[in-house]
């Protein structure tokens, strides 16, 4: 039976968190299976970098995640790229990537020029203008993160790198698995 959740949840440093600060950690339960435990404290983290990085897009740029990561996908790819392409990439459907692609048309960030490798599509690309919007909007990005990051040491970093990347290719080998059905008790 799993101990219930009490006001504050140790760290590794032996620092506590309220309940206010917890967020999706605070499901788990002292008793709860360390994977599922691992998985929250993942989630509860992405989602806390993620708010933030929302809060200062807008504030800062009057911009949102979906457009910042759009024109990053852009950036990468100065020659440009099909709307199917950019859709996969950013994981979402392509009526979103239309939508944001007109939107940023308008604002004249982003343009439709004809494909060269195929006569029926076309390319879209970073304007002039998209692109020094964009730059500025990296290097913020960038000093949010450093900032968010700024109290682990650089030991530290490197080793939850490292971790992350095993994590990943573990993923990666067990994605059939998850979906097999699992065996009767």
């Amino acid at each position: 039976m799993s101990t219930p959740h009490t006001p504050e949840t140790p760290t590794p440093a032996g620092q506590t968190l309220a309940d206010e600060h917890l967020g999706l950690e605070a499901r788990s339960q002292e008793g709860d299976h360390l994977d599922l435990r691992i998985w929250l404290r993942l989630l509860a983290c992405s989602t806390q970098i993620e708010q933030v990085i929302r809060q200062q897009l807008r504030v800062r740029f009057a911009s949102t995640l979906p457009r910042f990561d759009y024109l990053a996908q852009l950036e990468r790819h100065p020659k440009g790229l099909r709307m199917n392409v950019l859709s996969r990439y950013l994981m979402v459907t392509g009526g979103n990537v239309t939508g944001l692609t007109d939107q940023l048309v308008r604002d004249g960030l982003v343009e439709r020029v004809d494909d060269p490798d195929d006569r029926r599509s076309y390319l879209v690309r970073l304007t002039p203008a998209g692109q020094t919007d964009f730059a500025a909007m990296a290097l913020e990005h960038e000093q949010w993160l450093v900032s968010l990051f700024g109290g682990l040491a650089a030991g530290q970093k490197d080793a939850l790198f490292a971790l992350l990347g095993e994590l990943r290719l573990q993923l990666v080998r067990n994605q059939g698995l998850a979906a097999q059905p699992a065996a009767p008790h």
